[in-house]
């Protein structure tokens, strides 16, 4: 989303919101069939060659629930938009190509040092008001139809576009929104 963000410049913003695949732990998770399932990453990462998805190699465990990063992301916002919009991205290559755990405290408190943010901030994650808003976010996705990810909502729709879509699906689609608008 950021080359489609930066090819419409201020004629499209993007307001990151929270939506958990996994909104409670899950401990004890079938590794094989996580395994298996990370098969399926094959499909948006052979159609969208700006991501790298992998199917996940090594031994380190899937991650038990969606909320920890969700967390962490909520802190860095709460620093910048230009510091959140790179760990935001960190994440998803940490996840997707690196194959790391990120719900793993260690594995997220190594990230937040890769982005050289301040230490002390790190414990800014437990926050309560952070987990409120993921979880007011992740809520009101719910109630917009939203069952997996990406989800997409635009402003004033009800209603989510969910699945990975390439770059110039995504850019045909807010130019279209964008056309439409201007004749409204």
């Amino acid at each position: 989303m950021q080359k489609v963000q930066e090819d419409f410049g201020d004629a499209l913003e993007i307001d990151w919101q929270s939506f958990l695949l996994r909104p409670r732990p899950e401990e004890n998770r079938d590794f094989e069939k996580f395994k298996k399932y990370t098969e399926s990453w094959r499909r948006p990462g052979g159609d969208e060659p700006l991501c790298d998805f992998q199917v996940w190699q090594g031994q380190e465990g899937p991650p038990s629930y969606s909320v920890p990063p969700h967390l962490v992301a909520k802190a860095v916002k709460d620093i910048d938009e230009a510091s959140f919009n790179r760990f935001h991205d960190r994440l998803f290559t940490a996840y997707f190509t690196d194959n790391l755990n990120i719900t793993d405290d260690q594995v997220l408190r190594n990230l937040w040092r890769e982005a050289e943010l301040p230490d002390e901030g790190f414990i800014k994650k437990d926050d309560p008001k952070f987990e409120t808003a993921v979880m007011n976010e992740h809520n009101q996705a719910i109630e917009n139809g939203a069952t997996g990810v990406p989800a997409l909502q635009l402003v004033g729709n009800f209603g989510a576009l969910m699945g990975a879509q390439s770059a110039e699906s995504y850019k045909l689609m807010f130019q279209r929104i964008i056309e439409n608008n201007k004749d409204s």
